[in-house]
């Protein structure tokens, strides 16, 4: 039984990046995941030393600061040279970054200007150490998990892959947001409970119990939109993703349902998964219980389950948007004008709809248990147990 489900688990890992790639090739066609294309080229380089500072006032407040460096090439066909680089640093702005010190990682953006090549400051390399951290995370759950950490590792993989270019590339191609977000969100579900789980009853009954509830949510989503009257407008880069298609803008409604649907699915299936997993472990215990008597008890599970769930997705939102909030509730005195923003309902819908999906995935998922357990051989749970 364990060799059957190891193959099943590494067939279900295949499938799955087979159809991430065909689902990829089709949405993005051309081979790159945007289609958007800045003018200049990005190097990563290495800080050599600053050359030289120059302090200017425009108007006796505000000053511009223009820094020059040298930089080594960490990769293009520069790799090891020395590139010049020029660093504007506007002290108007509360965001500028600071100024560049030597050793520090960098991107530089090469521009061609009448034949001649400039190199800019754009960023700090921040990566780099949230790399390490990330090497330490799949060490820890590997040691601590061992196979189920390294099927977990996959699992995740494919999760960010299908976001990142699937998800993403479908919604800037302008692909039917609604339908990708489903597709995608689906995909996540089967995908993880296929390789982590494997081909059994749980796994069945928390994947229909998952889809259910996630759907649900996405289907509340849709109705409240046309009662709170919303947009899309929730931010100044809401703006910026209108102008990316004039002729064809993107439908920031949609993306709404998109970010709450998949930000719900992850909860929704811990929470299946949990009351699945519970429930066949009381049926293989019980063999005699009573189709009733075992949705009763997915029932007083699910009740435990939902107040600490329901915190950790409103939370989550919360942390989430607490500089919107706070920016919102510093420059406006009125409580009514703060509630009513339309990013704050954004937020609240997203906490609400997320929610709703967890404790209507808590009925579906006991119900589909029952029916799907019970039905079972008598040594069905006993025997799919060894």
């Amino acid at each position: 039984m364990k060799r059957n489900q190891a193959a099943f688990q590494l067939v279900a890992a295949l499938l799955s990046a087979v159809l991430l790639f065909a689902a990829y090739s089709y949405i993005v066609g051309d081979g790159t995941v945007f289609k958007g294309q800045m003018d200049g080229q990005v190097i990563r380089a290495r800080v050599i030393r600053v050359t030289d500072v120059t302090t200017n006032s425009a108007d006796g407040e505000n000053t511009f600061v223009t820094v020059r460096f040298k930089a080594q090439a960490l990769n293009t066909e520069l790799r090891g040279k020395t590139l010049e680089v020029t660093q504007e640093i506007d002290n108007s702005y509360a965001f500028s970054p600071k100024q560049v010190e030597a050793e520090d990682r960098v991107l530089v953006e090469r521009y061609t200007e009448a034949g001649s090549q400039t190199y800019y400051f754009g960023d700090y390399i921040r990566i780099t150490p949230l790399l390490w951290l990330l090497g330490v995370f799949c060490v820890l759950i590997i040691v601590f998990s061992r196979m189920q950490g390294v099927k977990t590792l996959i699992s995740l993989t494919y999760t960010c892959v299908s976001v990142f270019a699937v998800l993403l590339p479908a919604i800037l191609n302008g692909h039917n947001i609604y339908l990708w977000s489903i597709l995608v969100c689906v995909f996540i579900t089967v995908m993880t409970l296929s390789i982590i789980s494997g081909l059994n009853p749980k796994s069945v009954c928390a994947c229909i119990g998952c889809v259910s509830g996630v759907l649900t949510a996405g289907l509340i989503v849709v109705i409240m939109q046309k009662f709170l009257r919303m947009t899309g407008m929730l931010e100044e880069e809401s703006i910026y993703l209108l102008t990316l298609r004039p002729d064809d803008p993107i439908d920031l409604k949609a993306i709404i349902f998109a970010m709450i649907i998949v930000g719900a699915v992850g909860a929704v299936m811990d929470v299946s998964m949990s009351i699945s997993s519970s429930l066949y472990e009381l049926r293989k215990k019980s063999p005699h219980i009573k189709p009733g008597e075992l949705m009763r008890s997915g029932f007083t599970i699910g009740r435990d389950m939902m107040g600490t769930m329901a915190n950790t997705l409103v939370l989550a939102y919360i942390g989430s948007s607490l500089t919107c909030v706070l920016l919102l509730v510093a420059n406006n005195a009125d409580l009514n004008q703060v509630i009513n923003k339309e990013v704050i309902i954004a937020d609240i819908l997203q906490a609400l709809a997320g929610s709703l999906g967890m404790l209507l995935t808590l009925p579906l998922t006991s119900a589909v248990c029952a029916a799907l357990y019970y039905n079972e051989k008598k040594e069905g749970p006993a025997h799919a147990a060894r």
